[in-house]
């Protein structure tokens, strides 16, 4: 396979990563990428990189062009009701160590958009199309398309679809939410046309009871903005508040939208002014905070890649990088033997994938229902900031080996530029 002929489907983070090192392993790769999307999708939340992913944006030169392009975010603050700080977690400023504002935070769209450029002139582009149906053979996979109805082979089929990618559940024989984890977590996303942060870059973070968060995130946009979060985080004997929010969800943006200004409309702070930005908005969206736990990740010809194979949400773009590299460096250590390549993707990224998403009741215990509880949690966090316990936590566990856990791989031997 010395020119193999690959057809990502997905335009996104994962899809491009994987293409700008296929193409540095084979350089005459004939690469075919389809988004269902009638553009490029260049929106989206905050998203960092942590982990074995920084090493991978320096290796593919992209780190300063990131480092332009960050938000500037200096932190998280936790305050009251009243705007009065309860506890504040500033970045580390550094790559090893990382707080949970990361030295890389940067919002998804501009990420995408530094990964798409630079592969965009050396790979096939084809908008508002998808997979439609695939078959398996012994020497590639014909896929049919959506769209034009047309049938092609290919050595290779890389899903790098997202959460609820349609190709895992072919893969699979199942229905993709079947492999869904439900963390309990919804979220919405818009940008205030006001600066809410009055020109502050530490994001505020504010919780109510019943699980009720208003998170703000500085925008580096000069002329002042705000980027809204509204997140409702439902306990697992919460059946009725998880059904309105899904099914708010399903029933698209607008019903959302109403159903926030109903939930958060007497939650205090600055809650009157994030709900009139985001009726106001032009970029919102909204989405369930989950884990994608796959049973396997590939099946012949078939691999799954980023969000489609192991979604992981605050890690799932790291994932998505280090999944591209290994899924890259895997076909150039196995020429000619997809099989191998594919198994060695697997035994690498799977394991590390579910070590990351751990027991999945974090945001529950972060974010008390009970003004107990959200008071017992400020006074914690004051405490721990307050005698700098957070810091010498971090240095800690970074020393031990756990903080930015990177991913075991072997030293792949790409070709010379």
């Amino acid at each position: 396979m010395s020119n193999p002929n690959i057809l990502i489907s997905g335009s996104g983070i994962a899809g491009s990563v994987f293409a700008f090192w296929l193409l540095r392993a084979f350089p005459n790769a004939n690469i075919t990428i389809v988004e269902r999307d009638p553009s490029l999708r260049l929106t989206g939340a905050s998203v960092d990189i942590r982990s074995s992913a920084v090493d991978i944006i320096k290796w593919m030169g992209a780190e300063q062009e990131i480092r332009t392009q960050t938000t500037n975010e200096e932190g998280i603050q936790f305050v009251e009701a009243n705007g009065k700080a309860v506890a504040t977690l500033r970045a580390t400023g550094r790559s090893d160590i990382q707080s949970i504002t990361s030295e890389f935070e940067i919002f998804r769209g501009e990420l995408a958009k530094i990964f798409i450029d630079l592969i965009i002139e050396r790979v096939k582009l084809i908008f508002d199309e998808s997979v439609d149906h695939f078959e398996q053979r012994d020497d590639g996979v014909a896929v049919k398309f959506a769209k034009s109805k047309e049938v092609k082979t290919y050595d290779l089929l890389v899903a790098a679809d997202g959460l609820g990618s349609k190709i895992r559940g072919m893969m699979l024989n199942s229905q993709p939410h079947e492999q869904l984890h439900d963390e309990g977590v919804h979220v919405a996303y818009f940008t205030i046309k006001s600066d809410l942060l009055q020109g502050g870059r530490l994001a505020k973070w504010y919780n109510a009871t019943g699980g009720r968060v208003v998170f703000l995130r500085p925008d580096p946009d000069p002329a002042g903005r705000t980027r809204g979060n509204l997140i409702n985080v439902t306990t697992r004997g919460d059946i009725e508040t998880k059904e309105r929010l899904n099914k708010a969800l399903r029933e698209g943006n607008e019903s959302y939208v109403k159903l926030m200004e109903e939930m958060f409309r007497d939650v205090g702070w600055v809650a009157p002014e994030v709900l009139q930005g985001m009726r106001e908005s032009d970029d919102f969206y909204c989405s369930l905070f989950g884990q994608i736990r796959s049973p396997k990740i590939h099946d012949g010809r078939v691999v799954l890649l980023g969000d489609a194979g192991y979604a992981t949400p605050g890690f799932g773009t790291s994932l998505a990088i280090i999944g591209g590299y290994v899924l890259a460096g895997e076909l150039l250590s196995h020429p000619g033997d997809v099989k191998t390549a594919l198994e060695r993707y697997e035994e690498i990224m799977l394991p590390f994938a579910k070590s990351s998403q751990g027991g999945g009741n974090a945001m529950q215990l972060v974010n008390p229902q009970t003004l107990w509880g959200i008071r017992i949690r400020n006074a914690s966090l004051g405490f721990v900031t307050w005698t700098k316990l957070d810091r010498l936590a971090m240095a800690v566990a970074s020393a031990l080996g756990f903080a930015g856990k990177k991913v075991s791989m072997p030293d792949y031997q790409w070709p010379a530029k």
